[in-house]
């Protein structure tokens, strides 16, 4: 029940998610996509269309997934020229092996993989890619760190750090997906950046599930703690500052059926 209400608390603040959120390193991206059998990406659990606008600029053919209506409406805005559909990870409104990648950005934890896997793995082409890509802070600069600690995990939590996203990706489960199946996993981490100012930032951490599910005095102190530890910190007191960050990927590729051992004909 926690997982849902964190993955659809997303919709109540679209504008702002549209508004605040970081796109994704396009280095990352590309490494993503670098094995595709072909151009055809889908962009499942798309949100505002943050990855489907860095996908779109390095010429992937685009069609973007997203469940929540909100979201889903935001996003038709931003990118009018976007396919754009209502479904979800677990149900894809989309043929069998129809796209050649599917990628999601800081979404792929919110999937039920039991059921999006073989879904995933429906919708795409033979040696099609899946990818996960999630934007972390660099907490190895000490003012990052500082605002981690300040923050806490309902701001800066699970994946949102390299540290933490290397050790939740690894525990991460793929399933067999029928007679085929995605191989080992793949990871790789690019340098990316935001520039921000103090009410910016306190902006974007205030996008973050977590915090979007406080009760809204809580939400209110956690914000009002964030600003202040911004607005005391040299390198982010006075105006424009860049946040150092990491685009973190994952990467599968989905294997053709196993041919059954001599031992079993």
């Amino acid at each position: 029940m926690a997982q849902h209400k964190h993955a659809s608390s997303f919709g109540s603040a679209a504008s702002a998610y549209a508004e605040h959120r970081p796109d994704y390193a396009r280095a990352a991206v590309r490494w993503a996509l670098e094995s595709a059998p072909g151009p055809r990406v889908l962009d499942l659990g798309a949100g505002t269309g943050k990855l489907a606008t860095t996908l779109a600029s390095i010429g992937a053919e685009v069609t973007a997934v997203e469940p929540d209506p909100a979201m889903l409406a935001e996003l038709r805005r931003e990118l009018p020229d976007i396919r754009a559909l209502q479904g979800s990870a677990e149900s894809i409104p989309l043929p069998d092996g129809s796209v050649d990648a599917v990628l999601a950005g800081n979404a792929m934890h919110w999937f039920d993989m039991a059921v999006a896997g073989p879904e995933i793995a429906r919708v795409l082409a033979p040696g099609g890619i899946l990818a996960g890509l999630w934007n972390t802070v660099d907490d190895t600069v000490e003012w990052v760190a500082g605002l981690a600690r300040v923050s806490g995990p309902a701001a800066i939590g699970p994946r949102d750090t390299p540290t933490a996203w290397r050790a939740a990706t690894a525990t991460m489960h793929i399933p067999e997906v029928g007679h085929s199946h995605f191989d080992s996993p793949e990871q790789a981490e690019f340098p990316h950046s935001q520039l921000r100012t103090a009410d910016t930032l306190v902006a974007t951490l205030g996008t973050r599930a977590g915090m979007l599910v406080m009760p809204e005095p809580e939400r209110q102190a956690a914000l009002s703690r964030i600003r202040t530890y911004l607005t005391t910190t040299p390198h982010t007191a006075n105006g424009e500052f860049t946040l150092p960050m990491l685009t973190c990927a994952l990467r599968l590729r989905l294997s053709p059926p196993r041919q059954p051992s001599a031992s079993a004909l």
